[in-house]
């Protein structure tokens, strides 16, 4: 199968769908394929919404397609319209691949409306901080999967989660794809086998849009490496117990055989994050720099969470997710540092890590920030802007303003092509479908 040729046929997006423009984009679809599609409810939110599944295709596999399972990750909004609409119009590829597809493409609608501010403009890093919305882990549709491992029980399964559950059960699928997107970082994947073939594969893909592989430090602290940019797939048994979550949509496909695929692409691009030169900077020195740059954010963010903890009226799904997300954030960084270590290697860094390095300040800045200013505009907005309240949002205001400042000078000149990366996700589905039935 020529897979560059699929890449080249994704279309120019010049911005992201808001939730009821995605679900009419596919319902349109559907009513101009009815013989090949249908349009189902699965399931409801938490606030209601329906959770609606398109099925394309009658091939004796099925395959199932998750976007958006975290709703600051549109990229698969995108990845779904375009490869649905490449399967209605090509019956050849519905019988090479051989598969009954199933698209999933706003797994957490909740979530994903309290991001459209931004959707419209994802070139713009103020716009996106601003605008941001992130669940923390234990209210993530990704991570709230049953779990049990020793003591350690989750059972606080979200209704979006269930319906995936559910569905799953409907069709055992033998491969199934969850999609998400980064800030600024590479292309990289999860897999749950290791299939070197398939992993070599996978970290071709990106090269094929010019867009850089993933080479900086690894998402999740000690992941194994199956080939370059591709990871074996982190197992709930860990994640869940670390961090207070449940486990993810592999460790529930597992029950079926299927291979799953994580695809991780990159939002914003920018060559340094594939750049494994040296640079004049220690890796020691590096990673105690960033070390102590988290360490100033958790303890001013503590400190305003702290003066303002008693006027706190609304348990809004941002404050929700700024208390959340900081604790988080700080068990992470625990990981982190336990999994380098003492032991850190005496050599210079790659460019590549010293760029994510710094991203990875700026995103741990921005996104805690950004939910602390709006769990406070929601305060002030339903009438209790108390001094406290209104001292601490004019405080963190002012860091706002600078972080947002230092995080852009930093990307100068970064590039936006919506296509590129959903192109690359679209690549990554269809090799994965070519092994998923092996």
């Amino acid at each position: 199968m020529d897979i560059a040729y699929y890449m080249g046929q994704v279309p120019a997006y010049p911005t992201f769908p808001s939730v009821d423009a995605l679900h009419a984009e596919l319902a349109a679809v559907a009513a101009a394929h009815p013989e090949l599609t249908r349009i189902r409810t699965i399931g409801t939110s938490r606030l209601g919404e329906p959770l609606r599944v398109l099925t394309v295709g009658d091939g004796p596999a099925d395959a199932l397609v998750i976007g958006g399972p975290h709703p600051n990750e549109p990229i698969g909004f995108r990845t779904i319209t375009a490869l649905v609409d490449l399967l209605c119009r090509d019956a050849g590829l519905r019988a090479a691949l051989g598969y009954q597809w199933h698209f999933v493409a706003c797994a957490d609608p909740d979530g994903a409306r309290l991001n459209e501010g931004w959707y419209g403009s994802p070139g713009d890093r103020r716009a996106y901080a601003e605008r941001f919305y992130r669940p923390d882990l234990a209210e993530q549709v990704e991570w709230t999967f049953p779990l049990t491992v020793g003591d350690y029980r989750f059972e606080r399964t979200l209704p979006e989660t269930m319906a995936l559950m559910r569905l799953m059960d409907e069709i055992e699928p033998s491969l199934v794809c969850s999609l998400h997107n980064g800030e600024h970082q590479g292309a990289f994947y999860y897999l749950n086998r290791d299939d070197a073939a398939l992993a070599r594969q996978l970290a071709d893909l990106a090269a094929f849009e010019g867009l850089p592989s993933h080479h900086g430090e690894p998402e999740v602290p000690g992941s194994r490496l199956i080939a370059p940019s591709v990871y074996s797939t982190p197992a709930g048994a860990d994640m869940g117990p670390a961090f207070g979550a449940g486990a993810g949509s592999a460790d529930y496909a597992a029950r079926f055989g299927a291979l799953h695929l994580v695809a991780e692409v990159p939002l914003w691009t920018d060559a340094r994050v594939a750049d494994r030169t040296g640079t004049g900077i220690a890796y020691r020195h590096l990673v105690a720099t960033t070390t102590a740059a988290r360490r100033e954010v958790f303890a001013m963010l503590e400190t305003a969470l702290h003066a303002v903890a008693d006027d706190l009226t609304i348990r809004s799904p941002f404050r929700r997710s700024a208390e959340g997300t900081l604790q988080t954030f700080r068990t992470f960084a625990k990981h982190t540092e336990h999994a380098e270590g003492p032991a850190l290697p005496d050599r210079p860094a790659t460019v590549a890590e010293q760029y994510d390095h710094r991203q990875g300040v700026h995103l741990v800045r921005l996104r805690l920030l950004g939910a602390f200013l709006r769990m406070l505009d929601a305060e002030i907005a339903a009438g209790n802007p108390t001094p406290a309240i209104r001292t601490q949002r004019a405080l963190l205001a002012e860091h706002f303003d600078r972080w947002v400042a230092e995080a852009e000078a930093d990307t100068s000149g970064m590039q936006v092509e919506v296509r590129k990366p959903v192109a690359v996700q679209l690549g990554a589905i269809l090799l994965a479908a070519q092994v998923g039935v092996a």
